[in-house]
């Protein structure tokens, strides 16, 4: 099997590699932010050409507002500080997400990521920001509801291909691999119905930790994989 396309990471475990070292959820936000920064430049090299991180969930709002305040803050730095090496290297940024009600200059620093890089395309760097699977699709259906309703379509021309089309993914193909560290085995919300067929790989290190060889080990499972799609492998065809 060769190299997925796209590769999505559920980047999970900031806060317990921090406590794990006596060391305040900052600074495993910190340490994550870095193990991003090594991703990103190791995808094109082991041939991702997408890659969608899961960056900070509609859900996320619970969190004590400190914590949020200090995601915010890791954010805006990443794309101040990072947004000219991701450029000059031909990454395209894209953000998906509901951006309705986010502070005005963080929309703006994401409005100026997407369009600064537009042409690029070396990588597509997906982030997954005020994003939920389920409030993606919920938003998608009322879209294409209000659509029948004013007459501009058909009610029977809602395919499985035009609401995806309709998504924040539009455009961008289904990952075929999703990655989540800290071992923790379920999607959390992230990426319900593009993930309807990827393969899964599960890593017990956190975010922080991860590395170029964890994806490199990554892509090796997958590629040792059947992808068969609700279908039958081809040695049970033969039978």
């Amino acid at each position: 099997m060769a190299t997925p396309a796209h590769v999505a990471i559920i980047m999970d475990g900031n806060g317990r590699w921090a406590k794990a070292r006596g060391l305040p959820r900052l600074a495993g936000h910190r340490a994550g932010v870095e193990a991003l920064r090594q991703t990103v430049r190791a995808a094109p090299e082991l041939g991702v050409s997408y890659l969608t991180v899961y960056a900070f969930s509609s859900e996320n709002w619970s969190r004590p507002k400190s914590e949020v305040s200090d995601l915010m803050g890791l954010l805006k730095l990443f794309i101040r500080r990072d947004l000219a090496e991701l450029h000059q290297n031909g990454v395209r940024v894209r953000v998906i997400g509901n951006k309705e009600g986010l502070q005005p200059d963080i929309r703006g620093l994401l409005q100026e990521a997407e369009s600064l890089t537009a042409g690029n395309e070396a990588l597509t760097l997906v982030i997954a920001f005020n994003y939920g699977g389920r409030d993606e699709i919920v938003r998608t259906a009322r879209k294409l509801a209000e659509a029948v309703a004013r007459g501009d379509m058909a009610s029977d021309a809602i395919t499985a291909e035009s609401f995806a089309a309709s998504l924040d993914t539009k455009s961008i193909p289904d990952p075929e691999l999703v990655i989540r560290t800290s071992g923790e085995l379920r999607l959390s919300n992230f990426l319900l119905w593009q993930a309807a067929y990827s393969e899964l790989v599960f890593l017990p290190c956190y975010w922080p930790d991860f590395s170029r060889e964890h994806l490199a080990d990554a892509l090796r499972d997958f590629a040792g994989r059947e992808r068969r799609f609700g279908g039958l492998a081809a040695r049970d065809v033969a039978l």
